[in-house]
């Protein structure tokens, strides 16, 4: 066993005052580690050097050589649930957390609410005399609380950390983000314009973070969560990252798939025996593909490429400043990723990701056109789905399935104190429940149980210290449920059972994956996992009594877990969904001086609205911006072109714009725009007067961001709508108000909230 701290032991605030023995400072023991642990986003098992790839990762292949890696290290397939479960040491559906924040639903396994008996590690090891610092991507804050008022009890501060800057949703914007400092929105630092990106923010910002700490108390050790937004769609990188990458995948992802998988094996991160599942008939065969279809989808491979090795670089930049610091040796730190590789690109891949939440289709001519710019602040890309089935090697599918390829993800584990087999593999079965026991333990904390005086429920994760140093030490568990959107399948001892059932919400999967749509006719295959690493072989047929005792095992932990009830038409949730303590207004008068307002407390705007400010135009003629939401991936900027009103409106990247005749007159007005949903036009009034129409070139977003955005009045922010102005474009005159009046929004169909969730994760 590594030598570890001993639990917390209280310490008085001084003197010998015995009046003052109340106040308790809890202080970890001297020899508490400092504790990092960074995750990245839709990473898939074989896209690091680590575990197989010829992408350059080289730091956090410096983490695997001087620490573990483990190969058989479970996530729940997709991302608030993994998080969850991170920071809980629970099962998902025991803490709320069955499926997205973005829909929470009012049963018990998906409220989207994690319960006071289940305080996360932060508040535990802040209790315990750390300090706990949070930077990156959030996403366990329901829906309809990720607004500038609140409530923030399920913002990360009110999760226990006492510092946090990042981004509460699902995805953001690389170039130009919508970012929260502590229990506030906040702008960047930077312009894209000025080379910004969200990953070298967070670093920086984490290094701050810790200096500042170290600085102030050098003695007290810290707990920092490092959630990159990487390598989560959009895939964001400037084209020097991308330039080692050019020509390197014009093979194809069997070739590459076949490539990784040697190495896997030569390095051992793979058993040797296992065996190499073909491609599935959804996946396109590279060598039928034409010219044109081939040099897109290699050039989606090199942008993932130099996105990947971008971010590995920014963790370097945190590596050598721990090392600066003398602290490396001293510091826990586990790397992983909350789910298999991403197939939300589907199979063509796309420039915007924005164009599947909006019902809009993709093609290879489209995105021909934009390759030159793939990556860079005009885009919001994803490649296609044959890399992710590519990135999961040897695994079946990918993220949100619970096949291998959606819930075996990489973990590192490195400590130089107390890891002394560098290099290691280990192979027994893991969860990311583990985790929060594996950093209690190393910090000396015992998990209490009550706080605040409620009884905790019971961890279902273990300590992962004592494979440490014994590559024989038993697993934390032989047992372990998993269900993501009715995918459902358990690890029981060398066996695991796996369903068939395909998933909805993603439009390629619906319509070309092979399996069952119904409960009722779902296959479980089964797999020795013990002799079958990538569910290769289906037993099935074989070994009917050990598919029944498994199914029936996976009832049983489904009911312990508040799994149930599973809704395969997904109507019911519809009735379930939780409704936002206030509602959405159908009025609102926004003025300026505030910041951005949270997209979720806008009126509805799908059904019709309109939109009208209360504004003086000056002497010199009218310019600048009245109002503005999103950006050119989706959003609408209304402002003075050339001094007349201009209205422009992009449904993800697709342009509808329409500008007035006449240059606005000097002196107040009342000016906007109306959309008609009925009509499906977009009008600009002046003074009640109608002055010029066009009509809606698509159907009206259901959400203009899948990482959320917000209303900016006088101004823009980011990036802009399309390419006449540049933010901030301030309104030259006075404004005096905006009114937004939305017309009632019809009950929006449940399969279009899932999908712009699952985009959005």
């Amino acid at each position: 066993m590594p030598h570890t701290p001993g639990p917390t032991a209280p310490h008085t605030g001084g003197g010998d005052d015995a009046g003052a023995a109340h106040l308790r400072d809890p202080r970890p023991a001297p020899d508490a580690p400092d504790v990092v642990v960074i995750v990245l986003d839709d990473l898939g098992f074989a896209q690091t050097g680590a575990f197989g790839s010829d992408i350059a990762t080289p730091h956090i292949d410096r983490l695997a050589a001087g620490g573990l890696r483990y190969n058989r290290f479970h996530v729940t397939a997709m991302c608030s649930p993994t998080r969850a479960c991170l920071l809980t040491g629970r099962n998902h559906h025991a803490v709320g957390m069955g499926f997205l924040v973005d829909l929470p639903i009012n049963r018990p396994g998906y409220t989207a609410r994690i319960p006071p008996s289940a305080t996360p590690l932060p508040r535990l090891l802040r209790d315990a005399g750390y300090s706990t610092l949070a930077v990156g991507k959030w996403h366990l804050t329901p829906r309809w609380e990720r607004s500038a008022s609140g409530p923030f009890d399920r913002w990360p501060l009110g999760y226990g950390f006492e510092r946090f800057y990042g981004f509460l949703q699902g995805d953001a914007n690389h170039w130009a983000p919508q970012l929260v400092r502590d229990n506030h929105y906040t702008e960047p630092p930077a312009g894209p314009e000025d080379g910004y990106h969200l990953s070298e923010d967070l670093v920086a910002t984490a290094q701050r973070m810790i200096l500042n700490q170290k600085q102030a108390t050098p003695d007290k050790p810290y707990f920092l969560y490092l959630p990159f937004g990487a390598m989560h769609s959009p895939h964001h990188v400037a084209p020097e990252w991308v330039r080692p990458y050019h020509g390197r995948f014009d093979g194809g992802w069997e070739r590459w798939r076949e490539e990784v998988f040697a190495r896997q094996l030569a390095q051992g991160t793979v058993p040797a025996g296992t065996e190499l599942p073909p491609r599935p008939p959804w996946i396109p065969d590279w060598e039928t593909l034409g010219a044109d279809e081939r040099r897109v989808f290699a050039r989606m491979q090199e942008v993932y490429a130099g996105f990947l090795t971008h971010t590995d670089a920014q963790i370097g930049r945190l590596l050598a400043f721990l090392e600066r610091l003398g602290r490396l040796d001293d510091t826990l730190i586990l790397f992983l990723s909350d789910n298999g590789a991403s197939a939300e690109g589907g199979q063509l891949g796309t420039d915007n990701e924005h164009r599947f939440s909006s019902r809009m289709g993709d093609s290879t001519a489209r995105n021909l056109a934009r390759l030159d710019n793939w990556g860079g602040p005009d885009t919001y890309p994803h490649y296609a789905w044959g890399w992710a089935w590519a990135g999961n090697t040897p695994l079946r599918l990918w993220k949100r399935y619970t096949w291998l390829g959606g819930t075996r993800a990489p973990l590192i584990a490195h400590w130089p104190r107390a890891i002394t087999d560098r290099g290691g593999i280990r192979g027994q079965l893991t969860h990311a429940v583990d985790l929060m026991p594996t950093i209690l333990q190393a910090c000396g904390v015992e998990p209490p149980d009550t706080v605040d005086g409620v009884p905790q429920q019971p961890v279902d994760g273990r300590s992962l210290l004592p494979t440490f140093d014994d590559p024989r030490a038993p697993a934390p568990r032989t047992t372990q449920y998993f269900e993501m959107l009715g995918s459902r399948s358990i690890i029981h001892g060398d066996w695991k059972a796996t369903t068939d059932h395909v998933s909805r919400g993603v439009q390629d999967e619906e319509r070309l994956l092979l399996g069952s749509r119904d409960f009722a006719t779902d296959h479980w295959s089964l797999f020795r996992l013990s002799d079958d690493f990538a569910e290769a072989r289906d037993l099935s047929g074989e070994h009917p009594e050990v598919v029944a005792e498994l199914t029936a095992l996976w009832q049983a932990e489904a009911e312990r877990n508040n799994v149930l009830p599973l809704d395969d038409t997904l109507q019911d949730r519809l009735t379930a969904l939780i409704p936002p303590r206030h509602p959405q207004p159908r009025r609102a008068v926004y003025r300026p001086g505030g910041g951005p307002v949270h997209d979720e407390a806008l009126p509805p705007l799908a059904g019709g609205f309109a939109l009208l400010a209360d504004a003086e135009i000056p002497q010199d003629g009218a310019a600048g911006v009245l109002c503005a939401l999103g950006d050119r991936t989706g959003g609408f900027v209304l402002h003075a072109l050339a001094g007349r009103l201009t209205l422009a409106c992009s449904r993800a990247g697709d342009l509808d714009r329409v500008t007035a005749p006449d240059p606005l007159p000097p002196g107040r007005h009342r000016i906007g725009f109306r959309f008609d949903a009925r009509a499906r036009e977009f009008a600009l009034l002046q003074d009640g007067r109608t002055v010029a129409a066009v009509p809606l070139g698509g159907d009206f977003p259901l959400v203009f961001q899948h990482g959320g955005t917000g209303l900016c009045v006088g101004h823009d922010r980011g990036l802009p709508v399309d390419d006449t102005y540049r933010p901030p474009h301030p309104w030259t005159g006075v404004l005096h108000e905006i009114v937004l009046d939305s017309v009632p929004a019809p009950a929006p169909e449940l399969s279009e909230e899932v999908r712009t969730a699952l985009h959005g994760d």
